[in-house]
């Protein structure tokens, strides 16, 4: 078993003043190249590009959430609660340091570009021969599958899952505290110490203290504005869509036997479908950043465009509609096909939905997507059923239609568009 550090190391962080490591393995996970990895992966992907102040990094915002973890258990273990398992003390502490290990360059874009996900890839890089797997396995032989198996929501006491990953979460709780405070914004501005204060470990899983009921509205508020304001940001969407956008030229052009001029190992094991462990480990931003410049040079205008696009920020425009229907949407792009634009990158219809919070709902019981107040009496409750603020906003998917569209080709054919797509993307 792991011995404490003789000394506590500490980082000083803008968020959470300090965070304190007291354990050798989480001390040793940190310094391992697979975590220092994430470093060079930003926690908000092409955010930066919206607002400027958003380069934070997985790697800060990963011993954030540990940070978090740490003090919620700290309060547990000084309260003297019987609800908690001391000797999960550190699964869960090593599940929320490398609760995003597994993210690539630019975190979701590249997910939803080569259909992967991320949480695969932390329990991977987990399991399969890593430095961070050597480390765990030296706690105990099977430590390494205890930690994989609370990233997957599968471990057996759902007390420890809640910690990393529930409504009321600490990655939750860290990156509403980060992003707000690098992208300038107040939305996310919590009460984390209030927060703290009124979790209470309970039959298996952590409630909240019903009078702190209103650090909990505070805190479905702010991410509930958060994702309005900062996650769902047009302007973001513009650059994520740029960006899968090239992936996607890319990955054709390599598998139509295309001659790429500059080329990196790791990515076309990616575009093959057949990365390893170690290979994947390979990808940061700095790596696809270098290649999308040199990609700015290839010979096919359309992966030069795009690539100069996202390294430039020549972003798509937008115009916001209300309601679409795919017959408008064959319309618009056989428009474009006629005026000699290419419709399967010309045009992009997004549709942001998020559902700020899951309701109580009494024929499914109590499940993990429901935060619970715990009364004097000891009775449990599901939020919403007792705030007229968290019921407001629950249960409810809002969403508009942007169509994005690079402006500059548009208005260079003007002359062969119909007055009705002038009229809808304002180009008279």
């Amino acid at each position: 078993m792991q011995q404490p550090l003789t000394e506590e190391k500490v980082f000083k962080d803008p968020v959470h003043n300090y965070i304190h490591v007291q354990d050798t393995v989480i001390w040793r996970l940190i310094n391992t190249k697979e975590f220092q990895r994430l470093r060079r992966i930003r926690q908000l992907g092409t955010t930066y590009l919206t607002f400027h102040g958003a380069e934070h990094s997985r790697f800060s915002h990963s011993l954030g959430v540990y940070e978090i973890t740490r003090r919620i258990i700290s309060q547990f273990e000084r309260s003297g609660y019987k609800d908690w398992f001391p000797e999960e003390r550190l699964v869960a502490l090593c599940a929320a340091l490398l609760h995003d290990l597994g993210h690539g360059p630019f975190s979701h874009s590249i997910e939803e570009a080569f259909q992967m996900n991320h949480e695969d890839w932390t329990c991977r890089i987990i399991l399969e021969n890593t430095g961070i797997t050597e480390i765990l396995k030296e706690v105990e032989k099977d430590f390494p599958q205890k930690v994989a198996s609370v990233i997957r929501k599968k471990y057996e006491h759902d007390i420890v899952v809640n910690l990393v990953s529930s409504p009321l979460d600490a990655d939750r709780m860290d990156y509403l505290l980060r992003d707000a405070y690098y992208t300038g914004v107040n939305y996310g501005t919590i009460d984390i110490d209030r927060i703290l204060r009124v979790l209470r470990p309970y039959h298996g899983r952590v409630v909240v203290k019903e009078s702190g009921m209103h650090a909990i509205e505070d805190y479905l508020m702010s991410r509930y504005q958060m994702y309005w304001q900062v996650y769902f940001h047009p302007v973001t969407r513009s650059s994520e869509i740029i960006l899968r956008q090239v992936f996607r030229r890319a990955k054709q052009l390599f598998h139509e036997g295309y001659s790429f001029r500059f080329m990196v190992e790791p990515l076309t094991d990616l575009f093959r479908g057949e990365v390893s462990v170690q290979q994947y480990l390979q990808l940061d931003e700095a790596l696809v950043q270098a290649t999308f410049m040199q990609w700015t040079s290839e010979q096919d205008e359309l992966l030069s465009d795009l690539c100069s696009r996202f390294i430039h920020r020549k972003l798509y425009k937008y115009v916001a509609m209300e309601s679409l229907d795919m017959e408008t949407i064959d319309d618009i792009r056989r428009s474009f096909a006629s005026a000699g634009l290419n419709p399967e990158y010309d045009l992009e219809v997004d549709f942001p939905t998020d559902l700020p919070y899951d309701v109580f709902r009494p024929e499914e019981g109590f499940h993990g997507k429901q935060i619970l107040l715990l009364d004097r009496q000891e009775r449990l409750r599901e939020i919403s059923e007792v705030s007229d603020i968290v019921r407001s906003i629950s249960g409810i998917h809002r969403g508009r239609y942007h169509l994005y569209y690079p402006q500059d080709k548009l208005e260079k054919a003007l002359t062969l568009l119909p007055e009705s797509i002038k009229e809808l993307f304002d180009l008279r």
